[in-house]
């Protein structure tokens, strides 16, 4: 291509756009561009979040601006390939800025390319933060992510962002995020996503890194009271109250002294243990190392590993999301959902029977959501217009509103459509309606030597008081035995709280 002594451009000569594909790139990739830029204004100006727009904005938009630039590239690389056949391929231009139009050229050039590259780094950012942000983890995928959403709304890490504990600091993990996050679209849209979404430790980054975050093991010391109201499914829905010490202890004599609950968490011992199941809900090995180096091996005497089983597995090193593996998407139980709404009144006690029925009519098994909100006041409604006319009758706003609470509960922690429930989730904190603790301190992890993994309640607890009603009459700081509600004779002693108790049984 060479220069006019007047300055102005040669006559035209056969130019490497001018075929279909790079002028469909053209358009393609303005118009993309514009729309980029029109939701990314729309975007910084609007007081609503949508995650579809969002969508768009950061995801749609800039990959159908990317295919844009490669459909122009592709054609024109193809133009150049025939117009090298024929003979008539341009020669590569010669840039001289002396050159009043091409000094001009390249002005407008470089302008847009500096108005491109700060729109793409805008857009760049704003699409990292965004596939960053709850809405996009939460709402999304809205089908596949709704219990997983709502129950992190209900949550005590409800301000947490789900990146700080899915993800954490540092690049490794955020490209293994990223990957998986592939599969994952790939999935939904395709829809072969499993129902519910299997929970497993193993892809999950060592708590150390993300949850140590905030929460400092060698700073726990010592012992925090609670207290747990309990109600009975009888008429009264009678309460039952239990007030006891969380022997928390700690890791770390610096700050008190090491021993209580998360003694596990000694830096200076190492616990691993060897489960069976997907949900680390049998343990029958466990080995422990001391401060010392010393080591002890603890085996399930009911179901004792082979040697070649033992060899096989790969133990894990205990950490805090062992205990504490539903920290977020929590899925209450019924019973313990009903007890929480009765004490803080948004469910009536006066209501006879109300926490057996609500109970009840939560572990329904219902199809979906839908049949599930219609279903429930009526079951409720039908029970106690059947049973207690008159006092249904006379107190109808009453049970409408407590009915209501009911199908709130429901809709937190039940989800049909996921096969979501608390069953599928088991929370190993306690051991009510779970193993819990009891995976590995239930009196059958046995050494070679004959030490035993202790099954004592004091351990962990001690029981201060306990009793019906609001107000205990007796409180003791020494302590006192475990007492149930009902007389079951000293079957509590044998047997594991879960052998019975699932979260649904009111008898």
């Amino acid at each position: 291509m060479t220069d006019t002594p007047s300055g102005k451009p040669p006559a035209q000569t056969p130019r490497l756009l001018n075929n279909w594909l790079s002028i469909f790139g053209v358009i393609l990739a303005a118009s993309s561009f514009f729309a980029a830029v029109c939701l990314i204004t729309i975007d910084f100006f609007r007081e609503f979040r949508n995650p579809y727009m969002g969508v768009l904005t950061y995801l749609v938009a800039p990959a159908f601006l990317a295919l844009g630039i490669l459909f122009i590239l592709v054609g024109a690389l193809r133009e150049r390939r025939r117009m090298l056949k024929l003979g008539t391929a341009p020669a590569y231009p010669r840039i001289d800025l002396n050159i009043p139009y091409q000094r001009r050229a390249f002005i407008a050039v470089a302008a847009g390319t500096f108005v491109f590259l700060l729109m793409t780094a805008l857009g760049s950012y704003q699409t990292y933060q965004f596939t960053e942000s709850v809405m996009f983890c939460g709402k999304t995928c809205h089908t596949v992510m709704r219990p997983e959403y709502t129950a992190y709304k209900e949550s005590p890490h409800a301000r947490v962002e789900c990146v700080q504990c899915h993800i954490g600091p540092g690049a490794t993990w955020f490209v293994k995020s990223k990957l998986s996050g592939v599969y994952q679209v790939y999935a939904t849209v395709m829809n072969t996503f499993p129902r519910p979404i299997p929970a497993s430790i193993e892809n999950l980054r060592p708590s150390r890194e993300t949850c140590e975050q905030c929460h400092w093991p060698q700073k726990f010391y010592g012992a925090r009271e609670s207290e747990l109201h309990h109600y009975l499914p009888d008429k009264k829905n009678s309460p039952w109250t239990i007030r006891l010490l969380l022997n928390i202890g700690g890791s770390d004599p610096t700050y008190g002294a090491v021993g209580g609950i998360h003694w596990h968490m000694y830096i200076a011992n190492t616990t691993e243990y060897i489960s069976t199941d997907r949900g680390h809900q049998v343990i029958p090995w466990v080995r422990l190392t001391d401060r010392h180096g010393r080591v002890t091996v603890y085996q399930s005497t009911g179901s004792p590993l082979t040697a070649g089983e033992i060899a096989a597995a790969r133990p894990r090193i205990m950490d805090c999301i062992d205990c504490h593996n539903r920290p977020t998407h929590i899925y209450y139980a019924p019973i313990h959902s009903v007890d929480l709404a009765i004490d803080t009144g948004i469910i009536n006690p006066g209501i006879p029977f109300i926490k057996k029925q609500a109970v009840l009519t939560l572990t329904k098994n219902f199809s979906n959501t839908e049949g599930a909100i219609q279903g429930i006041p009526d079951t409720m409604m039908t029970f106690y217009q059947s049973t207690y006319p008159a006092f249904a009758k006379a107190n109808s706003e009453l049970l409408r509103t407590s009915i209501e609470s009911v199908r709130s509960i429901y809709t937190r922690n039940i989800f049909p459509e996921m096969k979501v429930n608390w069953r599928e989730y088991p929370d190993n904190v306690g051991h009510m309606n779970f193993p819990g603790c009891f995976r590995c301190h239930d009196g059958d992890h046995v050494s070679p030597d004959g030490k035993t993994i202790s099954r004592d309640c004091n351990v962990c607890h001690t029981i201060i008081g306990q009793g019906p009603g609001e107000k205990l009459s007796r409180i003791s700081i020494q302590g006192m035995e475990f007492r149930h509600p009902v007389d079951i004779s000293d079957a509590w002693r044998q047997m594991k709280c879960s052998d019975c108790h699932d979260g649904s049984v009111v008898e």
